[in-house]
């Protein structure tokens, strides 16, 4: 029997970066995935992260996997591809099945990253060809570049609804609504902000009430909900579309853990049945750890930390790092992930209704309903100044983990958490320190939520990530933050920049009085 320092199954954003503390430190590691590709979802994940910079904010997913990728090679850890593992025994033993053959392999310590599944619902006709998990969309769209259909409804406005949403539109696809059963909208409101500039609406408080079709999806009805989540009868609405997308939650994959004999416990703000783990992610049984979505359901930013730590423990419990050592590097560990679980989204904030902002603002109930702020709030958050001139409008209004604006300001105008650092602070603007307009901050906004204004030119500045990319004295319409015409609109330039890392800069004039108002460029047909 083949045997090993440290086993770790899933070669994702948490099994990964697990697999390079250790080995970095002098393990032997392999590492088990069951895909044909390593990665995970990081592949899949076109976007730019949330977070700080020891968070790989700003950076786009895809990227942060080839990272991931070339670390572990270079750390020399093995990583087995379409290996599924079967079994997992507490003697720390697993079978996996290799190209049909089943292999029986021992390591000292095991670490499980097995992330999670995507969530179903039922309802009539929901096993039609064309109703799909966000999950499958992402993979069809980012790895084999195929548009999951024509016309989609999306069910479900968490942060993977409305990401892949967005993703949906910038592959070519439309979107026809985006529905959930919950009152409010679950995801980020950047997120939500973006989707709805587009023309996208809003469903809250709404539920699918059966799928459409012979034999295929050809049409979806859905209906409002009352406050007992009963359909209330005349609510129905039709909409033609070819493609229903689920984005309805994820539970973690813990059927190892269970499998090994560790302490189990089913807790909502962790997402379902999950290990229990101490502070190091070990389980109930000596040297068997879990790491990611698997212990608990948290952004990808996340599960990479919570692999460091579990790779860093399994080392000293082999004895490969001393417990100073351990200590010291597992303290910066968890600053960072202290910094993940702050605000409004923080995991502990599941379930929970907030009506104000950690600094006190009012919490826009239009951007919880429809997904964009209402241009009478605007003016209530410290992103956004009363000065005329060339500026930025910083569109944030939740207490989001995120501060690359303030970190990409040449200028030190933006600045994120004061002295504290908190990096789920509203953006504070500082027109005192003299912005010079470079955009920076526009395209460095994971959330694409700031803007260049200069309402005495009549111009807007704005993050574009679409293609056919528009050229300087195209002309078409300017949208407003409910994705409506505004006004008539031409491009007056465009920047692109390798710093910019594929966010272009759109600069579009409009007559003054819509300057802020004007939030999306859309070209004339």
């Amino acid at each position: 029997m083949k045997r090993y320092d440290l086993i770790v199954v899933g070669a994702g954003p948490a099994g990964l970066s697990a697999a390079i503390e250790a080995a970095r430190l002098g393990l032997r590691v392999v590492v088990y995935d069951e895909n044909a590709r390593p990665g995970g979802q990081l592949f899949k994940q076109i976007h730019k992260f949330f977070g700080s910079r020891e968070h790989k904010a700003k950076i786009r997913g895809i990227k942060i996997g080839e990272e991931l990728l070339q670390e572990a090679t270079d750390a020399g850890v093995e990583i087995m591809l379409n290996a599924a593992v079967t079994g997992l025994f507490a003697e720390k033993e697993i079978t996996a099945r290799v190209n049909e053959r089943i292999l029986h392999r021992k390591a000292d310590a095991i670490i499980l990253a097995t992330g999670a599944s995507e969530n179903m619902v039922n309802f009539p006709n929901w096993t039609l060809p064309g109703v799909i998990g966000a999950g499958a969309a992402q993979t069809m769209m980012n790895l084999h570049g195929v548009k999951p259909g024509e016309r989609i409804l999306m069910l479900g406005s968490g942060n993977v609804g409305l990401v892949v949403s967005y993703q949906l539109l910038q592959a070519g696809c439309a979107v026809a609504a985006v529905v959930d059963a919950l009152p409010r909208i679950g995801g980020y409101g950047v997120h939500a902000a973006k989707v709805a500039r587009c023309g996208v609406p809003f469903y809250t408080a709404h539920t699918i009430v059966r799928a459409e079709g012979g034999d295929r999806v050809t049409g979806a009805v859905i209906g409002e909900l009352d406050k007992d989540w009963r359909i209330i009868s005349g609510t129905e609405k039709h909409f033609a579309v070819d493609t229903i997308c689920l984005a309805v939650g994820l539970s973690p994959m813990s059927q190892l853990c269970a499998l090994a004999g560790c302490a189990m416990e089913d807790d909502p703000a962790k997402a379902g049945y999950v290990p229990v783990v101490d502070k190091y992610g070990e389980t109930s049984v000596a040297g068997i750890f879990a790491a990611g979505d698997v212990s608990g359901i948290e952004e990808a930013s996340s599960a990479m930390i919570e692999g460091r730590i579990a790779g860093l423990a399994a080392a000293h419990r082999l004895g490969f790092l001393d417990k100073g050592d351990l200590d010291a590097r597992i303290a910066v560990q968890e600053k960072a992930l202290a910094g993940l679980r702050q605000g409004m989204f923080a995991p502990g904030s599941r379930g929970k209704t907030f009506t104000r902002t950690d600094e006190g603002y009012p919490l826009s109930q239009n951007l919880l309903r429809k997904g964009y702020l209402d241009a009478a709030e605007i003016s209530a958050y410290p992103g956004i100044t009363p000065d005329k001139g060339l500026r930025p409008v910083i569109e944030c209004a939740q207490n989001i983990p995120c501060n690359p604006c303030q970190d990409a300001c040449p200028k030190h105008c933006i600045t994120v958490g004061g002295t504290d650092g908190n990096i789920t602070a509203l953006p504070v603007f500082d027109a005192q320190k003299g912005c010079t307009g470079c955009g920076l901050c526009v395209a460095s906004c994971s959330g694409q939520a700031i803007f260049l204004v200069d309402e005495d030119a009549g111009e807007v500045t704005l993050p574009y990530e679409f293609l056919p990319l528009p050229q300087k004295g195209d002309r078409g319409r300017a949208l407003g933050r409910d994705g409506q015409e505004v006004c008539a609109a031409e491009i007056t330039a465009v920047k692109t920049a390798g710093v910019f890392d594929k966010t272009n800069l759109l600069t579009m004039r409009v007559p003054p009085q819509y300057a802020m108002a004007a939030r999306f460029f859309q070209r004339e047909s």
